[in-house]
């Protein structure tokens, strides 16, 4: 109880919401992608430098999700990536509304929809869809992850030089210099790297084992917020920015427990806490 008379919101029945509206945007941006395809014409706009681009479709599927969390979920605030907005007391929801959207411009496949319900800071709910492929990963907090109703499970890798390791990259260029260093470092501890351009996508693929675990920094809350709950409802060990200063002040990492640690300790001998 929060209160009196007051119920703790239902994460399952959040994450009903969640996946709802994310689907029915994720149908928006495939609209918009095929008529891109088709020779359409997409605006373009910039952010924190000429290669951190923001399109017109980014805005219209934020318009919409903030339109249908506002028929379904009356009076609780919204926090996008493109809009902003503040957390608020009770349940908030958090927005991307094209994650990966490089991906989107240039006709890749790796873009996704994210929408997630936090209560305090923390996701309590989430739901990540892939307009291309249709495919809707979920989470509830205490009720596990799922990928089309299919139960997710991390892998367990019994080294870290045995793990496959998700990452990303900021568009800042004297920042991506530095992640690029550290990465750099890092390919000598793991198996291989893997760079898809979607930061929800790529905690996703750590709770269907499809990598074994993801580390990168510069993500914002709408970045991780649905993805992060579903690699942790998987059985993934989750740091997320502001958590672990040794790693950086904005480092997120998720891992099967068997090499979470050694992932740390790798990823501060190679100098994350100065990326």
């Amino acid at each position: 109880m929060v209160g009196m008379g007051v119920t703790e919101p239902e994460p399952t029945a959040l994450a009903v919401v969640a996946e709802q509206v994310a689907a029915e945007a994720a149908e928006l941006v495939l609209h918009a992608r095929e008529s891109m395809l088709a020779g359409g014409e997409v605006a373009v706009d910039t952010k924190t430098s000429k290669t951190d681009v923001v399109t017109a479709v980014d805005h219209e599927s934020e318009r919409f999700i903030r339109a249908r969390l506002a028929e379904l979920r009356p009076g609780e605030p919204v926090l996008g990536e493109e809009a902003g907005g503040q957390l608020g007391a009770g349940v908030t929801w958090v927005v991307d509304p094209i994650d990966g959207t490089v991906n989107f411009l240039y006709g890749l496949p790796e873009f996704a929809v994210s929408v997630a319900a936090q209560v305090g800071g923390v996701s309590v709910a989430g739901a990540v869809v892939e307009p291309v492929s249709g495919r809707r990963w979920t989470a509830a907090r205490g009720a596990g992850s799922w990928l089309d109703g299919r139960r997710l499970r991390v892998n367990a890798p019994e080294r870290l030089d045995l793990a496959l390791l998700g990452t990303g990259f900021a568009y800042v260029p004297e920042r991506r210099a530095r992640q690029a260093e550290l990465i750099a470092g890092l390919l000598g501890h793991v198996r291989d790297i893997r760079r898809p351009g979607a930061a929800s996508l790529d905690l996703c693929a750590v709770a269907a084992g499809w990598t074994d675990a993801y580390f990168e920094h510069g993500l914002k809350r709408w970045d991780w917020a649905a993805g992060a709950l579903i690699a942790e409802e998987a059985g993934a060990v989750v740091s997320l920015p502001g958590t672990d200063p040794e790693l950086g002040v904005d480092a997120t990492l998720a891992a099967p427990p068997s090499i979470a640690e050694a992932l740390r300790v790798a990823a501060i001998k190679c100098g994350a806490a100065t990326v």
